[in-house]
């Protein structure tokens, strides 16, 4: 009986419930959004700086990272690398020499980034090959050079030119070298972009002679989340001599960037949930006082109170549950697509932005936990705020009710 009276109930006024429903549907679809902004601008400031290069965890030498000299590098026999590629989480690893050179064309010159790294682990690991705008990949230890593309520009020079670069190298040795540019890369951390130049791991080798020497491992992991196991994992298969550390030790500004917005995120998010209840509490109040006349004749003619606030609370259920499903089915399609179209910014922002070193971009994240989470919260606003027609049945005095 209760169920009957209901369902007619929800349609004998279509547009009041249609308002009702959307209200909570707008909620949905402002959380869902909001939450997935919020996490793929984060997912996408990690990948451009931790994916792209440095990797979630790196190994060094004990010391290498207070001072990043090539005579703080080691040397690893012939298991290690081996035994950390089988350690349990790790996917990909890629060793590297890196040093800081001059780098000449003319009458210019500039400061880079030398990576020398294994060109197939390098594309395994950060799939450089796919960041290339002119020219080809290496094919092998072939003495030529990539460069990142606003070096590039710096230098004024493309593909088939030649750089000349001058460095300090293993113990004190004079490195000099010509290379020709064999490709041009786009990344999209924007201090990468200026500044890195990638050249085979054995041409590095020769030409700062340093035959066999790394300055770091980088390594690419099954799960983000178990990042801390998987670094204890690294370390015991290790050994004491070198020092294991995840992106959020090597970079602390950005890790603490991450952990500012996301507090701020909460103080938005608070005032967005605070927003959503004002607005679902509107459409919910504007109901109950157009049905008070309603409410006091049907309590006039016997009706129990108790009887027509649970007919009230159902009501408030099945109109929330529509609106979250119908927030879902809307918010769905809006959230994929912004993650494969996201937004991008220009002008003066875009150049605050790549100035901190971030790439101007926004998109979303597409996490099924978000969709869960912030469903969840808005259902649970709108039935506490659905008490209220309850309460106020309760509080009804029928004939002041029936008087217009």
């Amino acid at each position: 009986m209760i169920t009957k009276l209901t369902w007619r109930n929800l349609w004998r006024n279509k547009r009041r419930t249609f308002i009702t429903m959307g209200s909570v549907t707008f909620a949905v679809v402002l959380a869902v959004a909001m939450q997935s902004f919020q996490r793929g601008i984060f997912d996408n400031l990690v990948k451009n700086v931790v994916g792209f290069y440095y990797g979630y965890i790196q190994m060094h030498s004990k010391g290498y990272w207070e001072e990043r000299i090539i005579d703080n590098g080691f040397i690893p026999d012939d298991s290690l690398l081996q035994r950390l590629q089988q350690t349990d989480g790790v996917t990909k690893l890629v060793p590297r020499l890196e040093t800081f050179v001059l780098v000449s064309s003319g009458n210019t010159t500039k400061g880079a980034m030398l990576v020398g790294t294994d060109p197939e682990k390098e594309n395994e690991f950060s799939h450089l090959e796919t960041k290339l705008i002119n020219g080809t990949y290496f094919t092998g230890s072939e003495e030529q050079a990539i460069l990142g593309e606003g070096l590039s520009e710096r230098l004024n020079i493309t593909t088939g030119d030649t750089i000349v670069i001058l460095s300090q190298g293993y113990q004190g040795t004079l490195a000099a070298g010509k290379y020709p540019v064999k490709a041009i890369a786009h990344f999209g951390s924007p201090d990468l972009n200026d500044r890195v130049l990638y050249l085979p791991l054995a041409t590095t080798q020769s030409f700062l002679n340093a035959e066999g020497l790394l300055t770091s491992v980088s390594f690419g992991i099954h799960d983000p989340g178990k990042m801390m196991e998987v670094q204890q994992n690294i370390s015991a298969s290790a050994g004491s001599l070198y020092e294991i550390m995840n992106w959020k030790e090597l970079m602390p500004e950005i890790a603490n960037h991450i952990r500012a917005d996301g507090g701020s995120f909460y103080i938005f998010t608070g005032i967005l949930y605070l927003i959503i209840a004002f607005g679902i509490f509107g459409t919910i109040l504007m109901m109950t006082t157009e049905r008070r006349f309603e409410f006091g004749m049907l309590v006039a003619i016997g009706m129990k109170k108790i009887r027509l606030g649970l007919t009230l609370l159902i009501e408030t259920i099945w109109i929330t549950i529509a609106g979250v499903v119908a927030g879902l089915l809307i918010s769905w399609p809006i959230v994929t697509w912004f993650s494969k179209n996201p937004i991008r910014i220009s002008g003066k922002m875009a150049e605050v932005y790549e100035r901190f070193g971030f790439e101007a971009l926004f998109p979303t994240a597409v996490h099924v936990p978000i969709f869960i989470t912030q469903s969840v919260i808005v259902l649970t606003i709108a039935l506490l705020l659905g008490l209220y027609p309850v309460w106020y049945v309760f509080k009804l005095d029928p004939v002041s009710a029936m008087k217009k």
